[in-house]
């Protein structure tokens, strides 16, 4: 997704008479606004600017004009308003990403109170000016747009140069919000898209001698701003969620701009390809290179691997690239890092910066994508806001009633519908018929129709075309009489010369074809992830385009009732389906999202299925056993566990497994014969203590991983030991974050042994002591020591297995409660 913005203004390229920039009146006829605020802001001591709102393509022009005056000392104040909320969040993040406490920025807020003025002061020792008129800061107001505008110095009228000053003084001192990182978020949260702001950005493409450039606009401008920021705070790793046809990949090459060496990680050779264009783009490298299939390039800044070659063995070790080889690494499709051969290479590199990337990070297998960030969601914009905030179009979604096919008289087994037999179910005349008679309702010229195979998608598009129209399927592997291959396939629809490109799999990821305007969902939907990928596709910008239209033809197949929530951005809820109406969910501003009445019943049906949440937990108990192929340690339930089941038993002691998952096994008789010995023990006591032991800091992690001792437990820990144990826990960002910047933690980097200990000693050595003094003792000459009667212990396998499982949850169950607050 190519997202580009207008290169500086050129004023050489305007000819401006030099008579002219001496007027005192600038109406935007014959000259801007923008070269009178270019040559004042050169020459001011100091800046104030009040304006009613920002736009990114306003402030962009002035950006560099304003750096070069806070490299001069200027001091520069900015008061802007929310009025009509036309100044962009992306607006402010620019100038606070740019310059952060440098310049002063600040919103007005006296709410119920229009907020208008447009004024541009400059002071200077000998004399001052100030510009009042109708120019706010937008690329339209600055230049191509008709905006009057008056200048005066404070020589000439002294009385009324004061007043203006004192105004804007009274109201940014007293009537405005600091834009601080809080704020920021805040407001960025609860922004949408006014109408208005169309006709604005309008006015703002006038100008066609421009040069276009690449830049990060929207989303990225926002999420490169907290990207640095986590980096800022210590953290060397984060994910950003956000929609389908934000531009994920830019947004990658933009954050990596500074790194010299670069990987790219995906599992589609097309997406790869596409990723090395755009970052070559946004670099102005040509220095790239691949790593799969016949290319094993090294010696190049940026290289893009496919997971399936370079997650091999003979290519992860430290004769073919060392572990800190490359300085920044990106992970793209994160919602598939869970799988074994991504996490092999997420766990091998050690990059300055890992990146995820991922639309949809929640997966109906329960696979916790979070986890391997360590909980750090750096950024986050869901399929609703982008379309609230104009980064997408909005959706015509209809529901379709399909009674073709009964999903009952279907095998189902792990999460999936046998495929011969689904296959049989939908490739009938009936079906085929239903799909062409919905599709003809609507003008389509672009569509996409998503289908369970690839003789499903042979099937329709035999039969589009056998109806007059014009169709292709495209599917990996030999092809069809009515397939193609999948670039000329995109070329042919992109061209008008087919209608609809019938797909398997191939075009969920990393395609941008801006001008489909239809989606057919003709199969099953099994996954939020699949689902809003291929809605996504469709989403996309493009000029002329208002809206997409997505007919989904649902039957009674199991999760049919995820749709509700997925159009409206909201985690499923088998009990929000129960209690609410079709038309009580809050869908995006301007999509409409109308369901057949029938479909209602199939709806609850579903949730009526529900089993208590005991049983609940048991089932997945055993579903994750299946999956990990071994009785799951506790990490391994956790970060399997289905978040709506984590959900409802987080704070339920009574039920939840991890605060005594030894009782847990029991009750299931899945404890061996050595756990069964422990059942009964001090030992068992011992490891439910680390389960349950209070932790609103990390503090205590450290400490019982002295204790540990990597296995080879200790029954007294001394100062050394401590110290040890703090300093290498802390070194993680994601650990530390949480500390670093309390009152009397100031300077943890040059922390040495001596102020270790004393926090050790301060925290969880005294709060142990209070609150678990049967378990812990204090001992001369050492730190802290444990009760000796658990020493018998310390050399059994599952005594060691449990301790260090409990403990490592303990830090999970940290992150991951740190993420959702």
């Amino acid at each position: 997704m190519g997202i580009k913005q207008k290169e500086t203004f050129n004023i050489e390229s305007k000819g401006i008479l030099t008579d002219q920039c001496n007027r005192n009146v600038i109406t935007g006829i014959n000259e801007h606004l923008y070269i009178r605020l270019k040559r004042s802001i050169k020459e001011a001591k100091s800046i104030d600017i009040i304006v009613s709102f920002l736009m990114v393509s306003g402030v962009r022009l002035i950006l560099n004009d304003l750096k070069e005056a806070v490299s001069r000392g200027v001091k520069i104040r900015i008061l802007t308003g929310n009025y009509l909320n036309i100044t962009e969040p992306a607006a402010l993040y620019l100038i606070r990403g740019e310059f952060g406490d440098e310049v002063d920025l600040r919103l007005y807020n006296v709410t119920n109170k229009s907020f208008h003025p447009k004024s541009y002061i400059f002071h200077n020792d000998d004399n001052s000016e100030i510009y009042v008129g109708s120019s706010n800061i937008s690329y339209g107001a600055l230049t191509s747009s008709v905006e009057w505008n008056y200048r005066f110095d404070k020589n000439g009228n002294e009385e009324d140069f004061n007043a203006f000053y004192r105004e804007f003084e009274s109201l940014f001192l007293n009537h405005s919000t600091i834009v601080d990182d809080e704020v920021l978020k805040e407001y960025s949260k609860v922004w949408k898209k006014p109408k208005i702001i169309k006709e604005i950005e309008e006015k703002s493409e006038e100008n066609p001698n421009v040069t276009e450039l690449i830049q990060p606009k929207g989303a990225q401008i926002e999420a490169l701003y907290e990207l640095q920021n986590s980096r800022n705070e210590g953290l060397d790793k984060g994910i950003v969620v956000a929609a389908t046809g934000i531009g994920k990949t830019y947004l990658a090459a933009f954050d990596s701009f500074n790194y010299k060496k670069v990987l790219f990680v995906a599992h589609r050779e097309e997406i790869i390809k596409q990723a090395a264009e755009s970052f070559k783009s946004v670099r102005k490298s040509d220095d790239v290179g691949f790593f799969y299939g016949g290319e094993k390039h090294k010696d190049k800044s940026l290289i893009f691997a496919l997971v399936q070659t370079l997650g091999k063995d003979e290519y992860l070790n430290e004769k073919v690239f060392p572990k800190d080889y490359f300085d920044y690494v990106v992970v793209d499709e994160f919602h598939h890092a869970v799988s074994s051969q991504y996490k092999k290479i997420i766990e091998y590199f050690k990059p300055k910066f890992l990146l995820g990337l991922t639309a949809t990070p929640e997966r109906l297998d329960s696979k916790d994508v979070f986890a391997l960030c360590d909980y750090n969601l750096v950024y986050e914009v869901r399929l609703k806001e982008a379309i609230e905030k104009g980064w997408l179009v909005p959706f015509r979604y209809y529901g379709v009633y399909d009674e073709t096919v009964d999903y009952d008289n279907i095998d189902y087994k792990n999460g999936k519908y046998d495929d011969n037999q689904l296959n049989e179910k939908v490739m009938v005349e009936a079906r085929a018929d239903l799909i062409l008679k919905h599709y003809s309702k609507y003008s389509s010229k672009r569509a996409m129709g998503f289908c369970a195979s690839k003789k499903h998608a042979e099937y329709m598009a035999q039969y589009f075309t056998e109806q007059g129209v014009k169709a292709i399927a495209v599917y990996s592997g030999e092809m069809g009489e009515y397939s193609e291959e999948r670039n000329k396939a995109i070329s042919m629809l992109t061209k008008g010369e087919v209608q609809v490109i019938f797909s398997v799999d191939m075009f969920n990821e990393g395609l941008d074809i801006k001008d489909i305007d239809m989606v057919m969902f003709l199969r099953p939907t099994a996954s939020p992830t699949v689902f809003l990928q291929q809605l996504g596709r469709g989403l996309r910008k493009s000029k002329g385009k208002e809206y997409l239209n997505v007919l989904d033809f649902i039957g009674n197949y199991k999760k049919a009732d995820l749709i509700p929530f997925l159009l409206a951005g909201k985690a499923y809820s088998k009990v929000g389906v129960k209690i609410k109406k079709l038309d009580e969910y809050s869908y995006p501003e301007d999509c409409i999202v109308d369901f057949d009445f029938r479909l209602v019943d199939i709806f609850k049906k579903l949730a009526e299925r529900e089993m208590s949440i005991k049983d609940k937990i048991k089932e997945e108990y055993y579903r994750v056993k299946e999956v990990v192929g071994v009785k799951p340690s506790r990490i391994d339930f956790f970060t399997l566990m289905d978040d709506d089941i984590y959900d409802n038993i987080k704070s339920k002691s009574a039920i939840n497994p991890f605060t005594n998952y030894l009782e847990f096994l029991k009750e299931l008789n899945e404890l061996t014969q050595e756990e069964e010995l422990l059942y009964n023990t001090r030992a068992r006591e011992f490891i439910n203590m680390i389960e349950t032991t209070s932790m609103s800091k990390t503090y205590k992690v450290p400490l019982l991983k002295a204790f540990y001792n990597k296995g080879d437990i200790k029954l007294n820990i001394t100062e050394e030991d401590v110290y040890e144990s703090f300093e290498e826990f802390y070194k993680n960002g994601s650990n530390i974050i949480d500390i670093k910047n309390d009152k009397d933690k100031k300077n943890l980097d040059s922390w040495g042994k001596k102020e270790w200990i004393k926090l050790a000693v301060k925290n969880p050595v005294k709060f142990m002591l209070l609150t678990h003094g049967d378990f812990v003792k204090e001992r001369e000459n050492y730190v802290l020591g444990l009760s000796e009667d658990l020493e018998e212990f310390f050399k059994n396998e599952s005594f060691k297995m449990h301790m260090n499982d409990a403990i490592e949850l303990r830090l999970k169950t940290y992150y991951k409660n740190r993420m959702i607050k």
